[in-house]
């Protein structure tokens, strides 16, 4: 049996795989950019997919595709959204043309093969159906494959992280209410501090989650700013007028986002300083997320030469040559996830750094790979902290107490009594002598004015 056929371009002719949707275009990429076995993913295909299919609806509307072309074509690109066909027909890598061009080709070829054989006809042949001609038809792929970045953004952000901040932030304020009573060693500089309440301490990894929530709340409506309608530089040249806005109108009701056009579409063209931002805020989360974790395992360490004060999940054995050890796994994937993150936001940086020059930026490809793993790492590695960490973490109520009793930063509440010097004098003796503050004034025979017991309560002192 035949194994391949063969398709012609302007540059000659080319064999193809001969059961496969994509065409010339595609197998020429395939031989061109064999880079990184990266393909894009699903999300992305599926968002360009959208895009294609309110072009074709608006083409229809205008009567510049007909109805028999435009139903073939339709139906497989409901195939594609509705039925998961055809996901295995991209195999194109990410690392390629910066514009996307052979992303949005492998598209038009997929579609347009497709649509020939509902119609009939054998695939390859680019008739009926031509994969520039109808399948692009008022487009480049300078003005579709950003608007298929803001989508899968806008997509991934709405549907997986920010529920996934949301379920940190619940999380933590039920840690919060749970730790209401306790107070502990506070510590600067990793040495002793003034005491602290424990809900303080988680107070403060809700307060960033609360904060960075808020700011990809806002960046979604830059994401809804879409350049659809600019073709290659943002002239809208061989689109029709209305074209932009009306392919907004369509994909605003096809995905539930209020979309609107950008009215600089070349800005959307030539630059992509909203994915930039997106990633700036993931770069926060990250931060934010880091320590957090890194909080947690420090103060669980131990479980008897650290400080020993957070018990944790037990998961999983920790060690293949010590028994019994546990290990705070979850907090180490976490940091190892957030340090990943921080990589694709630096990658993200250069790719508009470098790749923004003059009309157009050309490393669309590699700035939305990057950042729709980001979202994929955080989504998943917040939702597998909370699960198997967070929501589990209680106190060893012994161990804070003792450490609380034994601290020597009591001495700081002495100061309006007897002063800094004193009182620097009193948190020596203790540390030289291995008494407790209370055991060193006693033995001073120091007169303070008011009750020892009562200015030395911790829960004063916070």
């Amino acid at each position: 049996m035949k194994r391949t056929r063969t398709e012609k371009d302007a540059l000659g002719e080319v064999e193809v795989p001969v059961n496969v949707y994509w065409g010339v275009n595609t197998q020429r990429t395939l031989k061109n950019f064999k880079i990184s076995g990266r393909t894009f993913p699903v999300l992305f295909i599926k968002s360009l997919a959208q895009v294609k299919l309110a072009c074709l609806q608006v083409n229809m509307d205008n009567g510049d595709i007909g109805p028999e072309i435009g139903g073939a074509m339709h139906q497989a690109l409901q195939e594609i959204l509705e039925d998961d066909k055809f996901l295995d027909q991209f195999p194109v890598d990410v690392f390629q043309t910066g514009s996307g061009t052979q992303i949005n080709m492998n598209m038009n070829e997929v579609i347009a093969n497709r649509a020939n054989e509902i119609l009939g006809h054998e695939m390859g042949k680019k008739y009926p159906v031509h994969p520039n001609d109808h399948v692009n038809k008022g487009q480049s792929s300078n003005d579709v494959i950003p608007t298929a970045m803001h989508l899968a953004a806008l997509e991934t952000l709405s549907e997986d992280l920010l529920p996934a901040i949301d379920l940190i932030i619940e999380t933590l304020y039920k840690k919060i209410s749970e730790f209401k009573d306790i107070i502990k060693v506070g510590r600067t500089h990793l040495q002793d501090a003034v005491p602290i309440p424990l809900s303080m301490e988680f107070s403060v990894y809700k307060q960033q989650f609360v904060n960075v929530y808020s700011q990809l709340q806002s960046v979604r409506e830059d994401l809804a700013v879409l350049p659809i309608g600019g073709t290659a530089l943002g002239t809208g040249i061989n689109a029709p007028p209305d074209f932009g806005e009306n392919v907004v109108e369509k994909l605003s009701k096809m995905t539930g986002f209020p979309l609107r056009v950008n009215p600089v579409k070349a800005e959307g063209i030539a630059s992509h300083s909203v994915i930039v931002r997106t990633s700036s805020y993931l770069r926060l989360l990250a931060l934010a997320l880091i320590k957090m974790a890194n909080d947690i395992r420090w103060m669980a360490s131990g479980p008897r030469a650290g400080l020993g004060e957070l018990n944790l999940p037990v998961n999983e054995p920790g060690s293949s040559i010590m028994p019994g050890k546990i290990n705070p796994t979850q907090s180490e994937m976490l940091i190892q996830v957030c340090i990943q993150v921080l990589g694709h936001d630096a990658s993200i940086v250069a790719a508009e750094t470098h790749g923004s020059v003059l009309d157009l930026n050309v490393a669309k490809p590699v700035m939305i790979v990057n950042l729709l793993d980001a979202i994929r790492l955080l989504t998943n590695g917040i939702t597998s902290f909370v699960t198997h960490c967070l929501a589990d973490i209680t106190p060893n109520l012994e161990q804070i107490n003792q450490h609380l009793e034994s601290s020597l930063m009591l001495v700081t509440r002495l100061v309006p009594y007897i002063g800094y010097d004193k009182a620097s004098e009193i948190a020596m003796t203790a540390l030289r002598t291995g008494r407790t503050i209370r055991e060193v004034i006693t033995e001073m025979k120091l007169k303070i004015d008011g009750d020892l017991n009562d200015i030395l309560d911790p829960k004063r002192m916070v």
